[in-house]
């Protein structure tokens, strides 16, 4: 019974992207930056080929503590990427096989970000008393500004970043997570015109006096690619797809055969060996681990970025004992968010592709000129159709 493990570490890019320059990235280098200012234990990432593909990537080594020999049946190398963009949706879509070809909005770094029409339709739409914030901003850093004032005026708290999107933050109790959950919803709608990639819910709780601290609730509500993704292709061809912690938000349910909801690097291995473990037939198993970006990356936090990559890798090998010969692991990422780069966005990075299929003799799998690569390998190690995008590595 063959399967698909499939881990995204979010945000972990590796630099040297061809058209950094064009998004004012130029020098951004996530692995090798946190290499540089922390000195990294990852021994069963090394022993996956993590290195190889930086070195290929980056003409030049980079070293770890308690490096290990490659194991049988490793690949190893890194991808481009092709979207116009360099955020969630459109790196997943991408590496799933099919590009984003709406053409999505960004919106500039002024203030007011959003344009009056568009707020304007959402508060006469959502009832809403008006909006806070409408600016890009960090998360943390807008909550702990204005969640006094929304808890005054019920006034949900709107802000956007580099990628495309409109997050949506709001207290849990006072505003009410289901309220907050149809406003999105209500706004998912009205952005769609406006070819906006993800509206997030952004939950949070506190006060003033306490502080105000997120939530695990975040809902993401995405705008979907024409065209299947390989989810949808392996769905569609009877085999089981279990989206891990994000996934099934990112794809809007698409091609998703069972969501598991989890949360923390810890939460998210957790049930990403469950759900390996427990897989009846063919199929996969796909994980996003937000955590690299969303608590690290964003927040420009080098040592805990660089703990939790050692958290990491501690734990590939239980997933290494779990996995029979006929099992193919791909460990990749679908964008950069270099934690010692200026700003809090995102960074366009090239990312790594590595793993093991314990049956083959691949090893260097080069730099690849798209995400789509891997949604086409799994295809066919999966004896399914073609992608629409992507050339297989195995």
């Amino acid at each position: 019974m063959k399967k698909v493990i499939w881990l995204v570490m979010d945000s972990f890019g590796i630099g040297n992207a061809s058209d950094a320059d064009k998004f004012g990235d130029v020098g951004a280098d996530t692995l090798g930056n946190i290499a540089k200012n922390y000195k990294l234990t990852l021994p069963n990432m090394s022993s996956l080929g993590l290195l190889k593909a930086y070195e290929q990537n980056n003409q030049k080594a980079l070293q770890v503590k308690g490096e290990k020999e490659l194991l049988q049946g490793v690949f190893y190398g890194s991808a481009k990427e092709l979207s116009k963009g360099k955020d969630t949706l459109s790196g997943h879509w991408e590496m799933a096989g099919t590009l984003m070809d709406v053409q999505m909005k960004f919106f500039e770094e002024t203030i007011p970000a959003f344009p009056k029409e568009l707020t304007d339709e959402i508060i006469q739409k959502s009832g809403i008393k008006g909006i806070l914030g409408n600016r890009h901003a960090s998360g943390v850093e807008i909550i702990n500004t204005l969640g006094s004032e929304h808890i005054k005026t019920l006034k949900p708290i709107f802000y956007t970043s580099a990628d495309s999107v409109i997050q949506i933050a709001a207290h849990e109790e006072c505003f009410g997570l289901e309220k907050l959950y149809k406003l999105c919803e209500i706004v998912r709608e009205i952005a769609n015109a406006w070819g906006v990639g993800r509206v997030i819910a952004r939950p949070f709780l506190g006060d003033e006096k306490r502080g105000f601290e997120r939530t695990v609730n975040r809902h993401d509500y995405s705008i979907r690619a024409s065209g299947k993704s390989v989810l949808e292709i392996a769905k569609e061809g009877g085999k089981e797809v279990v989206g891990v912690g994000k996934i099934s938000d990112i794809f809007g349910g698409h091609g998703i055969s069972k969501k598991r909801v989890a949360y923390k690097l810890d939460g998210l291995f957790d049930a990403t060996l469950d759900e390996v473990r427990k897989l009846q037939k063919e199929g996969i198993v796909y994980t996003n681990f937000v955590d690299f970006d969303m608590e690290y990356g964003h927040r420009r936090d080098v040592e805990g970025y660089a703990k939790g990559l050692e958290y990491f890798d501690g734990r590939l090998p239980e997933l290494l004992e779990s996995m029979s010969n006929d099992d193919l692991l791909i460990i990749t990422a679908d964008h950069g968010c270099d934690p010692t780069f200026k700003g809090t966005d995102h960074t366009r990075e090239n990312v790594p592709i590595f793993g093991l299929f314990k049956n083959s003799k691949i090893g260097s799998i080069g730099v690849r000129d798209t995400f789509a690569d891997m949604g086409a390998s799994i295809a066919k190690f999966l004896d399914l159709p073609n992608t629409k995008l992507g050339k297989s590595f195995i």
